[in-house]
């Protein structure tokens, strides 16, 4: 079960008014990877009292969004199982696994939202190397090493098995 970046309106304990980040994952070293990149909390969707701890962090009031980027079929049902009233969950993960909503009638109530998303425009790629090549986005805390082509299959083999913990290769010539 990998991880669900959430966010909701109760407020940062960093910055006042501004809404949370809580980043959901099982792995204790990703939980420690999203508080130095900013999260405000980092749970254990595996923890007994996840569905408490979710309540703590947005002051009772649930998640206004919660993004599923592992297209597995158990995140997506306990994000949707803390979302607030008017809550949407964001389908990033991609799976080709049905989607269940198991109490419909309270997610309607509740007017919650699922949507999907599917990667992003070229646009966006010219976006993010203008802010890395300003200095404004450092890339360089998630990129696990720099590798030579002859070894990818070797870095996609770790990726997929999650040897060591990596992030992301880059390729480099």
């Amino acid at each position: 079960m990998r991880a669900a970046w959430a966010r909701t309106a109760s407020g940062s304990p960093a910055w006042p008014g501004r809404p949370p980040v809580i980043a959901i994952d099982p792995l204790p070293k990703a939980r420690e990877r999203a508080l130095a990149f900013g999260a405000d909390f980092a749970l254990d969707p595996a923890a007994a009292d996840f569905a408490a701890a979710v309540d703590h962090a947005t002051g009772g009031r649930g998640l206004d969004a919660a993004f599923d980027f592992a297209g597995v079929p158990v995140v997506r049902d306990q994000a949707a199982a803390v979302l607030g009233p008017g809550g949407v969950l964001v389908l990033a993960g991609l799976t080709p696994k049905p989607l269940t909503v198991t109490d419909s009638t309270e997610f309607c109530f509740r007017g919650n939202q699922i949507r999907g998303h599917y990667g992003s425009g070229p646009e966006h790629v010219t976006q993010l190397i203008g802010l890395a090549s300003t200095g404004l986005l450092d890339l360089a805390p998630s990129i696990t090493a720099h590798i030579p082509p002859a070894e990818a299959a070797d870095a996609v083999s770790r990726l997929e098995k999650e040897i060591g913990d990596p992030i992301r290769f880059v390729l480099t010539p």
